[in-house]
Formats: C-alpha cells, sequence, structure tokens
C-alpha cells in the first residue's frame, strides 16, 4: 500500500507488476525496503500507470475491475511489487485511469470500523502526531484541509480534536489511512492507560506499553505486539532520518521487550 500511494503521490508512469512468490520461498528484502525486481512469472498481475493512474479501459465496470485487482493485491502481504519507471507503455485507445493514491486512501479508510477504530485511539494515545509533508495527500474538502492543519506540527490527538473541526470517526479514518502510508511523525510514549488493579507489576507496565488490559489473551497480546513492531520497526520506514531511527528502535525495543514479558 506505501508503494502504491507513493506511486499515485509522485505522479509516477510506468509499469507496476504484482506477482504472488513461489510457494514455500520467502522473498529477501531489498535494500530500499521495497520488495525486490523479478523476472516474469506465470499469474503476475501487470499494471500500466500514467501519472500516477492506473490505466484502464472505459466505463465504471473496467474501473471497478481495476479496484478489485487492487483490493486483492492489497490482501497480499507476500506479494512481490516491481515498478519499472522506464517503460512508457499507453495501450491504444486507454483514455480512462483510476488514480492511485485516491484508491489507496479510500480502500483504507473503508476499512476502519468500531474495533479498529479502538485500536488506532489506543496506539496514538498520549503521543504527539505530525505529518510528513512530502507524503501530505492532496485535500478533498474544507474537513481535510482542517485536519492537515491540525496535524501541520507534532499534537496530541486531543489537541487535534478542537482543530479538526470534523466528526471523530473520519478523523480516525484519515489518520489510520496517513499511518498506514507512513505519512505519520510520532514522538513521545503513548499516554498511560487505565489504571491496572493487580498483578507482577512488570507483566502491568508491559500490558500498558502494548495496550491491552488484564483479560487479553495471548492471541490479542500477539496482534498489538505485531501491529506495533509494523508501526515502530526502523528497515520498514526507509525514508526515516538517523533521528527518526534512533527513536524507533528504542520504542521498538521497549515494545518488544514488553511482548516477550507477557510470552
Amino acid at each position: 500500500m506505501r508503494l502504491a500511494y507513493r506511486l499515485g503521490h509522485q505522479a509516477a508512469s510506468g509499469v507496476l507488476t504484482l506477482t504472488a512468490p513461489s510457494t514455500g520461498t520467502s522473498p529477501p528484502r531489498h535494500r530500499t525496503g521495497q520488495l525486490p525486481i523479478t523476472s516474469d512469472r506465470p499469474g503476475a498481475d501487470v499494471l500500466v500507470l500514467r501519472r500516477g493512474g492506473v490505466v484502464c479501459g472505459d466505463g465504471e465496470l473496467a474501473k471497478r475491475g481495476v479496484a478489485a485487482r487492487l483490493a486483492r493485491a492489497a490482501a497480499e502481504p507476500a506479494l512481490i511489487a516491481t515498478f519499472d519507471g522506464g517503460v512508457t507503455a499507453y495501450p491504444p485507445g486507454a483514455a480512462h485511469q483510476v488514480a492511485l493514491a485516491g484508491w489507496v486512501r479510500g480502500h483504507l479508510e473503508a476499512q476502519l470500523d468500531g474495533a479498529l477504530a479502538e485500536d488506532v485511539l489506543r496506539e496514538l494515545a498520549g503521543i504527539r502526531i505530525s505529518l510528513r509533508a512530502e507524503l501530505a495527500p492532496v485535500p478533498l474538502d474544507e474537513a481535510d484541509r482542517r485536519m492537515l492543519a491540525a496535524i501541520a506540527q507534532p499534537r496530541r490527538l486531543d489537541q487535534i480534536w478542537p482543530l479538526a473541526r470534523t466528526p471523530r470517526f473520519r478523523l480516525l479514518a484519515f489518520l489510520h489511512f496517513l499511518r498506514s502510508i507512513g505519512a505519520l511523525a510520532l514522538e513521545g510514549v503513548g499516554a498511560a492507560r487505565a489504571p491496572v488493579r493487580s498483578g507482577d507489576p512488570r507483566q502491568l507496565a508491559a500490558r500498558q506499553l502494548l495496550g491491552v488490559d488484564e483479560a487479553a489473551d495471548a492471541d490479542t497480546v500477539k496482534r498489538a505486539y505485531r501491529r506495533l513492531a509494523r508501526a515502530l520497526h526502523p528497515d520498514l520506514q526507509p525514508e526515516a532520518d538517523a533521528q527518526r531511527r534512533r527513536t524507533l528502535e528504542r520504542r521498538f525495543a521497549e515494545v518488544t521487550a514488553a511482548y516477550e514479558a507477557l510470552v
């Protein structure tokens, strides 16, 4: 999703190839943090990009077909994504496009339900949030402009709400989208959770850091850790500068230690 958003955001032209890895193999990571370039393979899905849009045929059915292909790709975490920006192919008669950055935003925001909204609140509570200007989306309306202005400098959620003047669910959907594409910079440690009543102090502190309560089972703890690990692992944020990487490394080490204290 991050690669797709960046290609759309940068108005890239070229060919995007999506290939499922061979069964039983795990593709090595590319030094830039993206998956490696691959040769032609059976079953590869090839999308032609022109100025940040996926080229498609005329009509709503063709656009829905492109959206379905992108959604299938987004649901496959091990997919190998290759972009060749040196190719300027443009099929004859294909004058219609699906804006890639816009599709990514719509797809991610549509994921938000009550449970995910609670997760977003828990993850961001007490943390200062700011926007990475180089990844800022084009505002769609006045509400977008207010939300973007509210996170133009580091602020906590409780400071952002009144500035955004937007329904909370919409703001959380927007933040979920920005967080998923790596457009949010996070500073500080999460706000203290609800007070814990009893138990081993080390485990209680670990649960607070992971954002899970006393009743959370092993699967819930694992999901919480994986969610935080994806957000904090330095290798998943190749654009981070040296100071940001040190902060990520410290927080990643803290959540890893917390997880290990609970398993």
